[in-house]
């Protein structure tokens, strides 16, 4: 145990302190990628960015801690990016593979790759669950530079796919490696690293990140650099986070008094469950509310939908599941709501980092019942703070009860009729959000006439 203690803080030892670059010129990134960087309105690089990338330019392996929101994409991709205009006379498909946790999030990864690298051809396949296969054969098939994936799909590709191979990468790359990292992505992953050469650089990035010394051992690390650009877990100060203790019936109401605050506030609410987003969302669209939800039973072109919907501010209320809660970035999230307190603290620490990103300020409450209090006391323990509590006056949340009842009523009805409980149909698409808003209006104001 003394000689896995002592491992351990070895993984977590700094590198010697550095003068931060105020520019990317000054980090050692070409004309080309920091005149990119301007197009993005990436003006200076960010504190992770600063940190790792002249590691990453020197060859080095990484580990790297930095907040959600703090440009950590970057970090890793503008290293990758000169590498490959460095030696643009060689043909280098298949030359980086990044991993991720969630297929939004892949998504993400490879926009901003395509972004970063516009001005220079930059070729990137996604290898994502939900998604018709042939279209990635296909996209393989234009022998890309970068390959952005979930682990399971990527291997079905590498299993199936004739032809494509990642023998011959030079980087590999773990977006909220500590997640990939965890048991559900295990066996997958070890058939990944199987696959693809020793003979790479390899990057660990994440907001929070697991103590278990085999498991980064597993990613096959070279005598990596260290870099923290945030305590283990922590979030950031632009941040302000509250809480009402609320009783469990009455949780509804809690929200809707929060929500009525708000009420031209981008916002995400996470929940536990899919079956709560949908619920949720009908139940705060029935109460005249633009809400819609977006959860891991969605196929994936209509999760794209509702996020692309939220992204365009045709609803200001996003419902989901922690599938959202990783990675993320979407712009203008003035709040997050903790309906369902994660019974994982890291958790918390990944769906706050949806608001308060890129120095912006931000706001997240979350509602706690006497069944998630021991819950939330853990969550304070890991960010080594306590949270500061909001009163509201009860009369105030006594006059929601009537239309909150009204409204769920209503909810869980459309949800039977359409075998929402029953059957755990892949539902969501923007068809049937915009009929259910019609419809649960409708039935509103019926119930009110009563």
């Amino acid at each position: 145990m003394a000689k896995e203690d002592a491992a351990v803080e070895a993984v977590e030892k700094l590198e010697p302190a550095l003068r931060l670059a105020s520019t990317f010129a000054e980090l050692g990134i070409c004309k080309e990628l920091v005149e990119a960087c301007d197009l993005m309105g990436w003006k200076e690089p960010t504190r992770i960015q600063a940190e790792a990338i002249p590691h990453a330019l020197q060859g080095k392996d990484l580990i790297a801690l930095a907040q959600t929101g703090s440009g950590k994409t970057g970090a890793f991709a503008l290293p990758i990016l000169q590498e490959l205009l460095d030696n643009r006379e060689v043909e280098h498909s298949f030359f980086a593979c990044v991993l991720s946790p969630t297929r939004e999030l892949a998504i993400q990864i490879a926009e901003q790759f395509e972004a970063l690298g516009s001005a220079i051809g930059l070729r990137c396949s996604v290898l994502v669950g939900g998604v018709d296969r042939m279209q990635q054969v296909l996209s393989i098939g234009k022998r890309p530079h970068i390959v952005v994936g979930t682990p399971g799909r990527l291997l079905d590709h590498l299993t199936d796919t004739k032809g494509f191979s990642l023998k011959k990468i030079k980087y590999l790359v773990l977006d909220e490696a500590d997640k990939l990292l965890n048991v559900e992505f295990e066996k997958a992953l070890d058939d990944i690293l199987k696959e693809i050469p020793k003979d790479r650089r390899t990057f660990l990035f994440s907001a929070t990140m697991t103590k278990k010394v085999n498991k980064l051992q597993r990613a096959c690390l070279r005598n990596p650099a260290k870099v923290k650009a945030a305590s283990k877990y922590s979030t950031v100060d632009s941040l302000k986070q509250e809480f009402y203790f609320v009783p469990a019936d009455y949780k509804d109401c809690y929200l809707l008094h929060v929500l009525n605050e708000r009420r031209e506030s981008m916002i995400m609410i996470f929940v536990r469950t899919c079956e709560s987003t949908r619920l949720l969302a009908l139940m705060l669209r029935n109460l005249g509310l633009k809400a819609m939800s977006i959860s891991g039973q969605m196929s994936q072109d209509k999760r794209l939908g509702a996020l692309n919907r939220f992204k365009a501010k045709d609803c200001n209320i996003l419902i989901c599941t922690d599938v959202a809660s990783r990675g993320l970035d979407i712009q203008g999230v003035d709040m997050v709501i903790n309906y369902d307190i994660p019974m994982n603290s890291k958790d918390y620490v990944h769906r706050v980092g949806r608001t308060a990103r890129a120095g912006r300020s931000g706001y997240a409450v979350s509602l706690v019942n006497q069944y998630e209090a021991q819950w939330f006391v853990q969550i304070e323990q890991l960010l080594g703070k306590k949270i500061d509590q909001c009163k509201v006056d009860p009369d105030e949340i006594m006059i929601l009860k009537e239309p909150i009842s009204d409204a769920k009523r209503i909810a869980l009805t459309k949800m039977t009729d359409s075998g929402g409980h029953k059957k755990r149909r892949k539902v969501g698409d923007d068809d049937e959000e915009v009929e259910d808003h019609a419809h649960s209006k409708r039935s509103f104001k019926k119930s009110n006439r009563r």
